[in-house]
Formats: C-alpha cells, sequence, structure tokens
C-alpha cells in the first residue's frame, strides 16, 4: 500500500483575504521597519564592501583574544578585529577565529609583509596556528562592488516586471514587484537588525530570493488566468481564493522541501556558507509569505478588466464555488 505525505488536505476552503487588511498592513510596517534601521544602525559589511583584510586562523589550542590583540599591538595596523567562530561541525581539537585589519592609509590594502609580521607575531602565542585563508579587498574595489550588487538586485527586479507584465498584465506585473521588493527589503533589515555580516554572498541570496519567489507567484497567477477564463461570473476576490486553495498544497510542499534541505545546510554546512543559507532561508519563508498575502493583495486593490474575457465551453457553473468564505 502506498503511502502519501499531505502536508495539507486535498482540498482547503481558507479565506485569504479574511484578515488582508491586518496582514498588508504588517507587510508596510516590517519594509518601513526595515529602511530605518539599514538607515539607522547600517549593515554589517563584510570586506567585500568594507575593505580591508580579514584573515582566517585555526588551532588546536583555544583561542584566546587578549592573547592575539596583544600580540598585534605595535604593529601599527590602526582598526584590528578579532571575533571567535563557533559551529557545531568543527572538532574538539578545532578553534577558529576571524582577524579584520581596516585598510591601511596610503594603501589599497593590507601588503603580503604586514601579513606576513601578523602571522610571526601570532604564531610567537599560538604555535600550533595556521591561516587557511586571507582575503584582501581595496576601498575602491569595494565602492564599486556596493553599486554592482544594488544594480543586479535592481535589474533582476526590472526584468522580473517586465516578463510579468508581457506574460500576464500590468496589474500582476505590479504586484509580483512590490511583493519581490517586498521580500529583499525586509531580508536586508533583518541582517540590519542583528547586524549580521553582509558580502557578496548574500547580494547573491537575494537574487536567488528574486527567482524562488517569483516562481511561486508566477504559478499561482497562471492558475489564476485560467479561472478567470472559466468562471467569469464569480467575483474576483472568490476567484482568487478559490485559485490559491487550488495551489496551497504545491506552496506548501516546494517551501518545504527547501527549507528542509536549507536548516541542514544552515546547521551543518559550516560557518562560511551560514549567512548565505540564513539569507535563503529566511527569503523562502518570506516570499511564501508575499506571494499569498502581497503580490494577491495588491492585484485585488488595482481590480482586473474582466470584460474581454470570454466565458470557456464547459466550464463548470459558478455557483459550485458559491461556498468558498466571503
Amino acid at each position: 500500500m502506498a503511502f502519501r505525505l499531505k502536508l495539507v488536505p486535498t482540498k482547503t476552503n481558507i479565506d485569504f483575504f479574511k484578515w488582508q487588511y491586518i496582514t498588508f498592513g504588517a507587510s508596510v510596517v516590517l519594509v518601513v521597519l526595515s529602511l530605518l534601521s539599514v538607515a539607522v544602525l547600517g549593515l554589517n559589511f563584510g570586506i567585500d564592501f568594507k575593505g580591508g583584510t580579514t584573515i582566517r586562523t585555526e588551532s588546536t589550542q583555544a583561542v584566546d583574544v587578549g592573547e592575539y590583540r596583544q600580540a598585534l599591538e605595535g604593529l601599527d595596523l590602526g582598526e584590528v578585529s578579532i571575533t571567535e567562530v563557533f559551529d557545531p561541525s568543527f572538532r574538539a581539537d578545532q578553534h577558529v577565529a576571524m582577524l579584520r585589519i581596516s585598510p591601511q592609509e596610503g594603501s589599497e590594502a593590507v601588503t603580503p609583509e604586514v601579513i606576513e609580521t601578523m602571522e610571526t607575531a601570532l604564531r610567537a602565542v599560538d604555535p600550533a596556528i595556521t591561516f587557511p585563508s586571507v582575503e584582501s579587498v581595496g576601498p575602491k574595489v569595494s565602492s564599486e562592488l556596493i553599486w554592482s550588487a544594488l544594480i543586479a538586485v535592481l535589474t533582476g527586479s526590472a526584468g522580473i516586471w517586465i516578463y510579468i507584465w508581457l506574460r500576464f498584465e500590468w496589474q500582476f506585473a505590479i504586484g509580483t514587484v512590490a511583493a519581490l521588493v517586498h521580500d529583499v527589503i525586509v531580508t536586508v533589515g533583518v541582517f540590519s537588525v542583528f547586524q549580521l555580516k553582509f558580502d557578496l554572498t548574500i547580494v547573491a541570496a537575494l537574487l536567488t530570493i528574486l527567482g524562488y519567489s517569483v516562481n511561486d507567484t508566477v504559478v499561482i497567477f497562471d492558475r489564476l488566468r485560467e479561472n478567470l477564463l472559466k468562471y467569469k461570473a464569480m467575483p474576483l476576490r472568490d476567484l482568487m481564493n478559490l485559485t490559491t486553495n487550488e495551489t496551497l498544497s504545491r506552496t506548501i510542499m516546494t517551501a518545504t522541501t527547501t527549507a528542509i534541505a536549507l536548516t541542514a545546510l544552515l546547521v551543518f554546512g559550516g560557518d562560511v556558507i551560514r549567512g548565505f543559507v540564513f539569507a535563503m532561508l529566511f527569503g523562502v519563508f518570506i516570499g511564501c509569505y508575499s506571494t499569498l498575502y502581497v503580490a494577491k493583495n495588491i492585484v485585488l486593490m488595482l481590480g482586473l478588466d474582466r470584460s474581454d474575457k470570454p466565458k470557456k465551453e464547459g466550464a463548470k457553473p459558478d455557483h459550485e464555488f458559491a461556498n468558498i468564505d466571503a
């Protein structure tokens, strides 16, 4: 006997517009708070955007931040940040730290000679220390990367908007892009509030979130377009509820399976990709939410011109769906 896992019933009758003003208002508040957080708290830019040099150290001995800092004093390095890294995937004798040095005055980045001097000083306090990675980015390059990242996100959103407009109608395009902007801004806001490191990998995650969210939205809008032809007399609000309930199983299954894979990566993938995976995992949930409660709400507010949509022969009578909650 075959066993089929069902996260939602085969037929659902959920009114997704019952609390439409509360859910849509909550989304607006989240976007505003995210923008305020970025303006007031800023983002914890990684080396890609801020410039400087990051050195990753590993040792079989416990990390002593005080000893590391004392060893580097007198080298005239400017601002030095030392952070111990904890990860459940590390071995019991694997102790990792991240050293970040601000850009040197009059120099694009820390010179190899200075890095070698730092390594020698740290080996004096911990002979077992190793330096598996050293990354340097100059301030000029970092400023260019900030603009490139912003252009990439804006270009991706514009391309999606044009695609949706050509495939559906302008109301669908506005609803889709508004949901995508909502997802990106709220995700960036979370990174601002918790001061999580924001680097190029997070920008890649944001672009991936755009693709994931628009895919989910297009599935619902595609079914809505079919139902617009079949049930011309049904009120748009009820028709959207019907469409969303018909595609709800797919939406929940896709989000759940993606979240399971990302959770495994978040726990066992290591600290190097943790920021990227966290952004992706949060993006899955916020993208699912915006598909159900942002994109459709905007289309309903804008309305659709249904006068030129002929009723398809053989369509089911509208009264069969009259029991959908108002």
